[in-house]
């Protein structure tokens, strides 16, 4: 594949984890949590971040280090039964009324059989919009770890990767010339690559920082 003969000089404060996840301030504290769930209290927890953050990659990190079932909050039903002893459940804040009890259930049989539950969301429990009372206050009693918005070197690291997937190679520095002039968000990130791929094949142009700064002029 393309991408992966890319090369690139990652910036300082930026290491690489399993299946190439940047870990950096911003993350290291998820990172470690999901790669060490013996130090989950009561054997639960909860991922909560914006979108783009990395919540589903370290669900997967955690998922590749023992038998694990994926589900959307979405599509759980009331007869979901979970086929192996570690549940990841993303989504959250999208849990919809009718599958409130099932949730319930899910967790209680985790719980009794000593399984291991993780949930992502972009808000803290809190702010889910749960209203059966048990299943609240289950998952307010659950710890919670939060990726924060990017720092320079994270965001960096975003921004190439997401060249790297799109199989472009920009000049060496453009990451660099980006962080500190787009908004501090991982939605950003992904906003900055794609007007730039997306005017480069528009005009023929290649990926520059003059490039860059004409799109970035047109978004003042």
């Amino acid at each position: 594949m393309m991408a992966r003969q890319l090369s690139f000089d990652w910036p300082n404060g930026v290491a690489l984890g399993p299946d190439d996840f940047f870990v950096s301030t911003a993350n290291a504290t998820a990172f470690g949590m999901v790669t060490d769930p013996d130090r989950w209290p009561l054997r639960k927890l909860v991922i909560a971040g914006p979108a783009g953050c990395g919540k589903s990659h370290l669900a997967r990190i955690f998922a590749a280090c023992q038998p694990t079932q994926i589900v959307q909050a979405s599509d759980l039903t009331p007869d979901f039964q979970p086929d192996a002893t570690a549940l990841v459940v993303e989504d959250m804040d999208n849990l919809p009324p009718t599958a409130q009890e099932a949730m319930f259930h899910l967790h209680n049989h985790l719980q009794n059989n000593a399984g291991l539950l993780l949930m992502t969301a972009r808000q803290t429990p809190g702010r889910w919009p749960v209203t059966l009372p048990d299943l609240a206050s289950r998952m307010q009693g659950t710890a919670v770890v939060q990726v924060a918005d990017p720092d320079d070197a994270l965001l960096q690291a975003v921004m190439m990767k997401l060249f790297a997937d799109r199989q472009i190679l920009p000049p060496p520095d453009l990451a660099a010339y980006l962080a500190p002039r787009i908004e501090r968000s991982f939605a950003a990130a992904a906003d900055i690559v794609a007007r730039l791929d997306s005017t480069a094949l528009a005009t023929g142009h290649k990926i520059s920082q003059r490039l860059a700064a004409r799109l970035l002029d047109k978004s003042d």
